[in-house]
């Protein structure tokens, strides 16, 4: 009895890792979907147990911590932390660079914007690594970012004029050529900034707003993507990286795109659909109770003009900013796919 019960001992001892390795991990917008049906699910949960208890992990939100926005990837490189996922756009002050990652009007569904993701990839790669100390791991999508309005407008012409949030540097950019005023105000002082008329409109994915309430602030949806698809990139600081071995960075890139990324895509499509039916009632709202929100169509004649400014103005302006070969390198991956070159 006393030799079996040694035994038995021996090798439970064996079967859990002597020295697990803990990763402190920093998601996205605490409120938000991605970080609640898939970020959340997959540090807390699917990876430890993927991996036997050889990575525990430590999570929070970068808003739970009260960081700056343009502070969350510098920091990363620095170790404060070892992982971290955000919108690639509040990086873009460091690195206007990456701004060719996430294209306004490029991509009008899911499948177009990851391909385009996919072809850009590789220089969002050596961008975190050069500006930030980090090795890239993951690129997820929030919804296509729409355009909400306590202002009554019937179509993109109406935006002349008006003060509009964006939700990044390219497309703030874009609603200046379009006769917008481009206001700089974070994602959480929104419903505040609609309320007093600090800006007519506001621009974020239809999931996003529909979740933290935008529609108690906003009578009109204009679902233009005229925000891009707003990427959230998740990077490991690269000296937390090197330290891993090769099994354990095998297991977490496998493990995020099958449990992380991929379903996060898999979902981006049909949650467009169902976020504009809760917020305006036109269809059945599985996220719960629907809006009345008024839904405008998109015109062919909107879209043309967006898109002619962004080929003839935006993406040059980008190009001329970022400087480099970064110009010569989108054309020939991101262009290629989505058939547009910057001159």
């Amino acid at each position: 009895m006393k030799k079996s019960l040694a035994l038995l001992m021996a090798s439970t001892v064996c079967a859990t890792p002597v020295f697990a390795e803990t990763l402190s991990v920093v998601g996205s917008w605490s409120s938000l979907p991605l970080h609640n049906q898939y970020e959340a699910p997959f540090w807390s949960e699917t990876l430890p147990a993927a991996s036997g208890g050889d990575l525990t992990v430590e999570l929070t939100t970068h808003n739970q911590m009260s960081l700056g926005l343009g502070d969350i990837y510098p920091l990363l490189g620095q170790g404060v932390y070892d992982v971290a996922m955000t919108v690639a756009d509040y990086a873009v002050a460091d690195a206007p660079e990456l701004e060719g990652l996430d294209v306004p009007l490029i991509a009008l569904t899911a499948d177009e914007a990851r391909a385009m993701v996919d072809a850009a990839r590789p220089m969002v790669e050596d961008i975190y690594k050069a500006r930030f100390n980090s090795h890239v791991l993951a690129i997820a999508p929030y919804p296509p970012q729409v355009v909400f309005c306590n202002h009554e407008i019937s179509n993109l012409a109406d935006l002349e004029g008006l003060k509009v949030r964006a939700s990044g540097r390219m497309t703030a950019k874009l609603l200046e050529a379009l006769g917008a005023e481009g206001v700089n105000v974070s994602f959480a002082e929104v419903p505040g900034a609609l309320q007093n008329g600090v800006v007519d409109c506001a621009v974020t994915g239809a999931g996003s707003g529909y979740s933290a309430g935008w529609w108690e602030v906003s009578t009109h949806l204009l679902p233009i993507p005229l925000g891009g698809w707003d990427s959230v990139v998740t990077a490991i600081n690269m000296d937390k990286w090197n330290s891993l071995s090769d099994d354990q960075k095998a297991l977490i890139e496998s493990e995020i795109k099958s449990g992380f990324e991929d379903p996060a895509w898999a979902s981006a499509q049909d949650a467009l659909v169902n976020d504009i039916a809760c917020l305006t009632g036109n269809g059945d709202c599985p996220s719960g109770d629907a809006r009345s929100m008024t839904l405008l169509e998109v015109s062919d004649a909107d879209f043309e003009r967006a898109r002619d400014i962004l080929t003839s103005e935006v993406l040059p302006e980008w190009a001329e900013r970022a400087g480099g070969d970064w110009a010569a390198r989108w054309n020939d991956s991101v262009g290629k796919v989505v058939g547009v070159t910057i001159n």
